[in-house]
């Protein structure tokens, strides 16, 4: 049932839609990683790789501290990174080249990038110990026993979805505003109490330790926190949302046109999202399936499609006060809009199923191993899903919920509106 002519799911390296494809042969690199003791930290062998290099890459940081070497030609990073780097690779025609990465070149760092973005066989990694095993050390933290979130460059609310009392987080910070930001989430999930600890220039003779909780966190002079650090947080606060699916109706904020709790559970044990794997929420509504789906791991990705404008700027907010703000939206209405979508690996349907075409865009975008989840509440959409069951097979469910209301001075039980489902696996 797959349409070869859609957009892959993005493969090492190979670009998104919309982004520059980066080169993927001819190209030599060794990306060295410097810890913050900086060049004097470096053992002999990799001071000389770096020195012979003809070509040396990396932030103006780590080109600053290398000694003169007649001829060589450093190049710093291009900003945008992405935007810049493919010309920037393409310059290199063949040259001995190093890349300078701080500690870890793969712990939310350069090598993951090039790595990326060219054939992995052409990258070779000299880490130093990273800013993570350092902090992890320096607070005493088991590596099982804590987690890491990365927050360079990016958008700091996915941290919201880790939240949970007794858990203990290690954040890479962005830049010296980080600690502040964070604070100011936290507050504002109720876990003010957490203690938090910024491990400055971790493996340097200057490296610093500064301690507070997230309230107390404005009290404490911005020039204090250093700006290269890791930041560690003790979360304090009440239990929240979990990580399981069918979160409370309350979660999100939705204007009815939302798939409820029990339907939702529902709907996502059988789209069974997977680590890495990509979904369409068609007919999105609320956004509660995609953003459900995306909240199951963080490797997972989502596009939420959804013909009104108000309801997508809807979705918007519920996926970033969910901790899943990259949760893609688009605007627009089945199966016109589903064209220039990244092929998923699973579907769901819960509107417009009637709509010529829609269910016949979903089948043929979906590999073997694919899954797809339709919900239709509407008779016509009842007979749809009952003929799609007979000429491609899958599960046809009728699901009524009941729930306990009042009845005058009495309790009685609410019957919501029965919904059918349409589950299909796409054989190999």
């Amino acid at each position: 049932m797959k349409d070869d002519t859609r957009p892959p799911r993005r493969a090492p390296g190979r670009a998104l839609p919309g982004e520059t494809p980066l080169p993927a042969e001819g190209v030599g690199i060794t990306v060295v990683g410097v810890g913050a003791d900086g060049w004097s930290g470096l053992p002999e062998r990799l001071r000389t790789l770096v020195l012979e290099a003809e070509v040396v890459l990396g932030g103006h940081r780590h080109l600053s501290m290398l000694p003169e070497t007649p001829g060589q030609r450093r190049e710093p990073w291009p900003s945008p990174l992405r935007e810049g780097l493919p010309d920037l690779l393409a310059s290199l025609d063949g040259a001995r080249t190093v890349a300078l990465a701080s500690g870890d070149p793969l712990v939310s760092g350069i090598g993951t990038t090039l790595i990326d973005a060219l054939a992995p066989e052409t990258v070779r990694l000299e880490p130093a110990v990273s800013s993570v095993a350092l902090a992890r050390a320096r607070m005493g933290w088991p590596a099982e026993r804590c987690a890491v979130v990365s927050l360079v460059g990016r958008d700091p609310r996915p941290l919201l979805r880790r939240l949970a009392p007794g858990r203990r987080v290690l954040v890479l910070s962005s830049d010296a505003g980080t600690p502040a930001t964070v604070a100011g989430m936290l507050v504002g999930a109720g876990y003010g109490e957490s203690r938090m600890t910024v491990l400055g220039d971790l493996g340097a003779p200057s490296e610093s330790r500064l301690e507070g909780t997230a309230e107390g966190w404005a009290s404490i002079p911005a020039e204090k926190v250093s700006a290269l650090h890791v930041l560690a947080l003790e979360l304090a606060g009440p239990v929240g949302y979990g990580l399981a699916t069918g979160l409370p109706d309350d979660a999100f904020e939705h204007d009815g046109q939302l798939t409820k709790r029990d339907l939702r559970a529902s709907a996502l044990a059988r789209l069974a999202p997977s680590p890495g794997q990509h979904l369409w929420d068609v007919g999105a509504g609320a956004g509660s399936i995609g953003i459900e789906w995306m909240r199951a791991h963080p490797t997972c990705s989502a596009d939420a499609v959804e013909a009104n404008a108000d309801r997508a700027a809807r979705i918007e907010r519920n996926a970033g006060r969910l901790g899943v703000p990259g949760l893609r939206v688009v605007t627009g209405r089945a199966p016109e809009a589903l064209g220039d979508l990244a092929g998923p690996d699973a579907v769901f349907v819960g509107g417009g199923a009637t709509r010529p075409g829609v269910l016949d865009a979903c089948l043929d975008a979906l590999s073997p191993g694919g899954r797809l989840v339709v919900h239709g509440v509407t008779l016509e959409t009842e007979a749809l899903l009952a003929d799609a069951r007979r000429r491609h097979g899958g599960e046809l469910t009728r699901i009524q919920v009941e729930t306990a209301a009042p009845v005058g001075t009495f309790t009685g039980w609410t019957p919501a509106r029965t919904v059918t489902q349409w589950a299909l696996t796409v054989d190999p």
